[in-house]
C-alpha cells in the first residue's frame, strides 16, 4: 500500500495546512488534512474515540488513520460498505453493506461476512443493549447484531429510508426517516417504535442527526431546503429552524462545547451553538472541501472529522501506480450517493480535521 500513499507535506509535518482565509481567534478551521491516493466511492467516516482511530470505507476496503497523529495506518481488505461501528469490549468492527463485514480491530483482519436484507446505509453501536444497529433504505428498516459473534438478533420495520441515528445511552434510539421528513423513536429494550416526530412543512429530508442527550434536544440536518430542525427529543416539538449549507449527509453534537454541527457537500461545515435548551444560533460556517458531506467527532480533542474524494489530475494519473479496482457493489449508493461527494474512480481520499 505504500506506493499509493501520498501525504502532502508542509514544513515536514506530513499534513496539508488548513484554509488561508482569515478566521476569528478561537474559531473553527481546518487544522490538518491527510490525503491518500486510491480508488472507489465513500460515504460515512467514523472516529473511534476509544481506539483512537478513524475508519473510512472506500471501494473494496476500509482505510484506517490515526485519530491523534492523523497518519495513515493501513487498510482492512475485503471490508467495504457505507460506514463503520466499533465495539471496544470485543475489539470487533462492523461495516454496513448487504454483506456486513466483521473484522478484528487489533489485527485489522476480516473475521466473516454477515448476510442481511434491505439496503443498509447507516450503522451505530448502541451501548445500552450492546448491539450494533444497521439502518436500511428498504425493509427491514433496522437490523440488530450481537458484536460478540456477529449473530443477527432481530429486525424491525419502521417504514421509509433510514439514515443517520443517535442514541441517548438510556434505551432510546433516534433515526432519521429521510423520505418522510421524520425522526423515528425506538425503544431498544423492547425493540419497538415508540413514536415518530414530524419535522414540519419547513423541513427538508433529514440526512444528518445530532443529539444533546443531557437536555434532550435533537438536531435534524436536512436537504431541500437546507436547514437544521431543532426538536425536543421528549415531545417532538420543533423548537427552531436554522439555515445550513447545501447537501448535508452527516451531523452530530459535542457536549463539551454545546455545539451541533453539520457537514455539507458544498464544502462547508455549519456550527450551531446551543446557548440554552431554548436558544440556538448558527455560530460559524467553516470552509472545508467540496464533497465533505459526512462527519464524526473526536470527543477528546473536540475535533470534527470529515472526508471527501478528489479526482487526481490527468497528468498525475498517467504516471501513478493503478489503484485496486473496486468490487462491483462496493461503492456507496442510495440517498447519500444522490447528494454527491462519494464519487468513485482514482483520486485522493481527503481526511480533514476541523477544530480550534
Amino acid at each position: 500500500m505504500k506506493n499509493i500513499l501520498r501525504i502532502l507535506s508542509v514544513a515536514g509535518l506530513g499534513l496539508v495546512a488548513g484554509p488561508l482565509a482569515a478566521q476569528d481567534a478561537g474559531s473553527y478551521k481546518v487544522l490538518a488534512t491527510t490525503q491518500l491516493m486510491g480508488n472507489g466511492g465513500i460515504d460515512y467516516v467514523y472516529a473511534d474515540n476509544d481506539g483512537r482511530r478513524v475508519y473510512v470505507p472506500r471501494g473494496p476496503q476500509t482505510q484506517v488513520f490515526d485519530l491523534d497523529g492523523h497518519q495513515y495506518i493501513g487498510a482492512i481488505t475485503n471490508i467495504s460498505g457505507h460506514g463503520v461501528a466499533i465495539d471496544t469490549a470485543t475489539h470487533h468492527g462492523f461495516s454496513s453493506s448487504p454483506q456486513i463485514g466483521m473484522f478484528d480491530t487489533e489485527t485489522m483482519q476480516k473475521l466473516k461476512s454477515i448476510t442481511v436484507t434491505g439496503r443498509p446505509d447507516g450503522i451505530l453501536l448502541e451501548p445500552f443493549t450492546d448491539r450494533v444497529y444497521i439502518f436500511s433504505h428498504e425493509s427491514p428498516s433496522i437490523t440488530a447484531i450481537d458484536p460478540k459473534d456477529g449473530t443477527v438478533t432481530g429486525t424491525l420495520d419502521v417504514g421509509g429510508a433510514m439514515e443517520q441515528a443517535q442514541c441517548d445511552g438510556q434505551g432510546k434510539l433516534y433515526v432519521d426517516v429521510e423520505d418522510q421528513k421524520k425522526i423515528a423513536v425506538v425503544d431498544v429494550k423492547t425493540f419497538k417504535v415508540i413514536t415518530e416526530y414530524d419535522l414540519g412543512d419547513t423541513a427538508g429530508e433529514p440526512g444528518g442527526l445530532g443529539l444533546d442527550a443531557k437536555n434532550h434536544i435533537l438536531f435534524a440536518m436536512c436537504v431541500d431546503p437546507n436547514v437544521c430542525v431543532v426538536v425536543n427529543a421528549d415531545t417532538g416539538k420543533v423548537l427552531k429552524t436554522l439555515p445550513i449549507g447545501a447537501g448535508t449527509d452527516g451531523g452530530g453534537f459535542d457536549p463539551n462545547t454545546m455545539e451541533a454541527f453539520s457537514s455539507q457537500r458544498d464544502g462547508t461545515l455549519t456550527i450551531i451553538k446551543e446557548n440554552s435548551p431554548t436558544d440556538f444560533v448558527v455560530e460559524q460556517t467553516v470552509t472545508t472541501k467540496a464533497g465533505c458531506k459526512t462527519c464524526s467527532l473526536d470527543t477528546k480533542n473536540n475535533v470534527i472529522v470529515t472526508v471527501c474524494t478528489e479526482r487526481r489530475p490527468a497528468a498525475a494519473a498517467a504516471g501513478a501506480t493503478p489503484a485496486a479496482t473496486p468490487a462491483p457493489n462496493a461503492a456507496p449508493g442510495g440517498q447519500g450517493q444522490r447528494r454527491g461527494g462519494g464519487r468513485g474512480g482514482p483520486g485522493n481520499l481527503d481526511v480533514l480535521f476541523v477544530g480550534h
